[in-house]
Order: structure tokens, then sequence, then C-alpha cells
């Protein structure tokens, strides 16, 4: 453990919204929050509510699609203590006509929402396969699963990210290293959902889109399985989701 008697989280995506009820979910739970935003400063207010709450959270600024920063930032967070949990919730859900879809867009969609989650994958084993234990969780999509029109990046990427947690599950498994994938099959209630869908807002009950910190209490819940039966995938869904 580290000086203060407690394992690390670290949050990959820790913005508003799923990425900040993870921290807050996870330092709950007696581990030191880290959390990674490409712009760093604006975890400040994460950071003090949750040491306001008797939590521990440190942010760390990083690219995640930049093999140094990502290396870096688990370097940084293992002076702090163990890397026990790695969560990779880095979004990229980017519409696009294919006709539309130049390589660069493509290119971009694909490292934001795959490569990266394939260099927070690996570092996580790297550092957890010394101890024989961790928890890697990737966030999936309803693109992780079937392909949408005018969502071809984004779709390819989320399979690809599906696939990444497949073969490490398989690999890792039999070390004692958990890795799961969470497939949020539907809008999560977060001011940039609220901003840009107002009419899907209005047309669902107070609890019909995907609640953050639910979704949290699954990871959580993904984190506490005993060996013996681990979950590997699971699909959250809101109960009126048509689709």
């Amino acid at each position: 453990m580290g000086p203060d008697g407690r394992a690390v989280a670290l949050v990959f995506g820790a913005g508003a919204g799923l990425g900040s009820a993870l921290a807050r979910r996870f330092a709950r739970g007696g581990l030191h929050a880290g959390l990674v935003r490409r712009k760093g400063e604006g975890l400040a207010p994460l950071v003090a509510e949750i040491e306001a709450g008797g939590g521990r959270a440190t942010a760390f600024a990083a690219d995640a699609r930049r093999e140094e920063d990502v290396i870096r930032v688990f370097d940084e967070a293992e002076r702090l203590g163990p890397v026990e949990v790695a969560i990779h919730n880095i979004g990229a859900n980017v519409a696009f006509p294919i006709r539309e879809t130049d390589a660069r867009k493509y290119f971009k969609i694909w490292e934001m929402a795959c490569f990266s989650g394939f260099l927070v994958g690996r570092e996580a084993a790297r550092r957890m396969g010394a101890r024989g234990r961790g928890t890697i969780l990737f966030t999936g999509a309803t693109a992780s699963l079937r392909g949408r029109a005018g969502l071809a990046g984004f779709a390819g990427a989320k399979h690809a990210l599906r696939a990444l947690a497949q073969s490490m599950a398989r690999e890792l498994g039999p070390e004692g290293i958990h890795v799961a994938h969470v497939v949020v099959d539907g809008p999560i209630d977060m001011p940039w959902i609220r901003e840009r869908f107002p009419e899907l807002l209005a047309s669902r009950p107070a609890d019909g889109l995907l609640a953050p910190d639910a979704i949290a209490e699954s990871y959580w819940a993904l984190h506490g399985q005993p060996r013996s039966a681990w979950t590997h995938e699971l699909d959250l869904r809101p109960w009126v989701e048509p689709w």
C-alpha cells in the first residue's frame, strides 16, 4: 500500500458525468482516486469534493493517446500506492457521414476510443502482473456491439476496444487480473446530454437516463467480485431504452 495505506484507482477520462462518478465511488471505497484528463486543471473541483468527503484524490494531466504520457501517469501513481484498479473511460462519440469522414478524423477517433485503451491496459497489466492481482475496466457503448449510420469511426473503434478487452481477459485472468468490459447501452444523464438533446430529456421519466452514480456502483461491484465467478462483460441500459 501507499504511505496512507491506500491502493490507487486510476480513472482515465475523469470528466463530468461517469468519470467523476467512478472517481467518487472508488475513493469512497477506500482507494486513492487518480483522476486523468488531458487538461488536468479542470479536475481541481473534483479533487476538492473527494477530499472534503474524507477521500484521497490526485489529478494528472495527460493525453491518453500518447504512450509517454500514459507511462508517466502510471509511474507517478505507483508512488502514491499500488495501482489496484485502472479504468479506461474515454469516449470519442463523434458522428460523421461516411463520405465526410476523412482519414484524419477516422484515425483520431480510433486513437481516442481504442488506441488509448491499449496503452492504459498494457501499462496496468505490467504493474499488476508482478503483484498477481488487479482490475482493469473498459467503458464500452452501444457502438461496441452494432454500428449506426454516421458512426463508422466510433463503432469501429469501440468494436476494437471490446476485442482488446476479450483478449486481455483471457491472457491476464490466469494471472489474477480481472479484465471487464462494460457496455453502456443508452444515454448517460450528464450535462453534455442535457444540453445537446433536450427533447430526449423531455420524453423520458426522471430516471429514464443512465445515472452516473448507478453505473459506478456496477463498476465497484465488478472490482469486488471473487475470482471464482468473474464477469467479463456487463450490459447496462435504462429501463425505458427502446433500442
